[in-house]
Parts: C-alpha cells; structure tokens; sequence
C-alpha cells in the first residue's frame, strides 16, 4: 500500500503553506485540489486590489515583491504559482475529493473522482469562496445570474441589479456604474452593511443619495425572469427591466464535502467544523482544519493573513506524533 504521511484537501494559500512545512520536515505530502491553484484567488474579480499588503500576504517565509504596498490578484496568482514551483509541491489539480473513511492502523482511506489514497493524517484546508450562499428563489440558475464578479466591461449600458450590501456587493455597483451600467440595489437590510470599509462607504453612500444608484431597502428579490427582476419591500411588490444579476450574497464552507469526510458540525448558528482551536484537531485522530473554513459562516473573522501560523501549528504536532524530525 501507498502510504502518504499527510494529504492536504485544498490548494490555496493555506494547503500550500501547509504543504512547504510538511515538506521541511521531509515528510511525503500530497495536495488535492478540487479546481485550479489557488483557485479562489483566481475567482477574485480581474482588477481586484486586496485590502491587505503583500507583507501580510506572505507565507512560508517567502517575501511576496509588489508593485504598490497592496498587491493585485495578478500578482498574487504569480506569488503562489512561483512558490508551488520553486518548492516542487506536489498538487494535483482537478481532483476532486469525495469521500474519506479510516482505513485502520491509523491511516485514512481519501477516495477522489481519479483515484484512492491513503495517509496517516489529513489536512482539510477547502476554505469558503467555492461555495455561494444560494438565494433559493426561481431564475436564480438562469445565465444572466453570477455569483461571482469579473470585470465591468460586459455590464456597459446594461440593466443590473446587484443584490447584497457588504464590500463586494458596493464595490462591484460602483464599478460597473463608473463604467456606464444602469445599476440598481437590492438590500435587505435598511442601510448599507456598517462595516463596508471606510474608502467605500462614503462613496456608495453618496451615490444612492444623489439617484445614480438606484437601492431598494428592506428589499429580497423574489423571482429573476429572463427580462425582469421581482423585488419585494415597503413599496409592495416591484418588476424592474433586467439584463444581469450579481448576487454577492457571501459564500460559505462546503458542508456536503466536510459531511462526506466525516466531520462534525456545531450545532449552532455558525456551523463551525468542531476542532481543537489550540490544536486545530478534529475529533478525528490526526485530521485537522486550517484557514478560513476554521470560521464556518462566519466568514468575516479569518483571512490569510491571521491564518498563517496555522501550518505550524499543525506541522509541528504531526512531526512529533509520526517521528519525524523537523
């Protein structure tokens, strides 16, 4: 039997720094990943800037060089590129796990679409950004419908409605009004989310006020038809003209994949997968979670940037468990 000493189910930022210091303590290490690397980065919208620097964006020590104090997703596709390919991570792309199940002498059984593997501890580092949270309405699977933003140009001269109220959802209306799209705002609650940040806020704010950007407050979106949006608020019952609809909802874990991996869930509102937050163990022996999908849904505590010491705490209790030198 082929044995691997780790496999780490996902390969973004946090699988592939998991990844590096398994590899430092010379221990056999696998990636498995469901899309393409760093494949939430690349779902980010084309122009996007992070909010965060590339100092804090680095991981295993690396220096991560861009051209201005906040890097864009570009640069940020190249960082971790190089780093699979200068620390030769094995990953295997489009590889999609279904289903994990103990294999006995402490070893778990990681079955994918391809193939069956087998290793002695697994690291479940899937994060949230695949999974959009569904609006659970009729026409929500209709073409015109995104869950994800990629670039103004496609929405010029066109009717949209941009549901949400967060970051993304006032970015992504100023940008494609900038760029000449008829935009309208479904909100649900009776103002713009109070922690949009602080360059953002104003901006949106002053647009809704001055009748460029159309919001509706208080407002769900009942049914998107082919030519039309129903929404639903304090003035009853609207049908608005639509070409496109941006959903930016937010987005959560996978839950159907941590279920087939025999994870637990709490039972509270956050749905948290339930782990050790010292050890970042499970209550499966030597299967750990790291990165964002430590938060469950509350998707706005964990980033990168405070997620980076995860692959040594883990790492470091693996090294000692399997008798490996660091």
């Amino acid at each position: 039997m082929d044995v691997f000493d780790l496999i780490i189910i996902g390969g973004g930022p946090t699988g592939l720094n998991c990844a590096i210091s398994a590899l430092r303590r010379d221990m056999r290490v696998l990636v498995l990943e469901k899309g393409l690397l760093v494949n939430s980065i690349y779902r980010f919208p084309t122009n996007m800037t992070f909010f965060s620097t590339s100092r804090l964006l680095e991981i295993a020590g690396t220096p991560f060089i861009s051209h201005g104090d906040k890097p864009t997703r570009t640069e940020a596709l190249e960082y971790y590129r190089r780093l699979q390919e200068s620390f030769h991570i094995p990953v295997n792309l489009y590889e999609e796990v279904q289903s994990m199940t103990p294999a006995g002498s402490g070893l778990y059984r990681i079955n994918t679409r391809k193939a069956a593997y087998f290793a002695r501890s697994v690291i479940v580092a899937t994060g949230f950004y695949d999974t959009p949270r569904k609006l659970e309405i009729p026409g929500e699977e209709l073409p015109k419908v995104k869950h994800y933003y990629d670039d103004a140009h496609p929405y010029i001269g066109q009717n949209l409605l941009v549901i949400g109220a967060a970051n993304s959802a006032c970015d992504v209306a100023l940008e494609t009004w900038q760029k000449g799209a008829k935009v309208t705002m479904a909100i649900r609650e009776n103002e713009i989310y109070p922690r949009v940040k602080y360059w953002i806020r104003p901006n949106i704010e002053n647009r809704i006020k001055e009748g460029s950007i159309k919001a509706y407050f208080n407002t769900v979106v009942r049914e998107i038809r082919p030519d039309e949006a129903v929404l639903e608020g304090p003035e009853g019952t609207v049908t608005l003209p639509n070409d496109f609809v941006l959903a930016m909802t937010g987005y959560k874990p996978d839950y159907a994949l941590l279920n087939s991996l025999g994870l637990e869930i709490s039972g509270d509102g956050h749905q948290v997968p339930l782990h050790d937050p010292e050890t970042l163990e499970t209550h499966l022996p030597n299967v750990f979670i790291a990165g964002v999908v430590c938060a469950g849904l509350k998707t706005s505590t964990l980033f990168i940037e405070n997620t980076r010491e995860h692959s040594e705490i883990i790492l470091t209790q693996l090294a000692e468990r399997l008798g490996i030198k660091k």
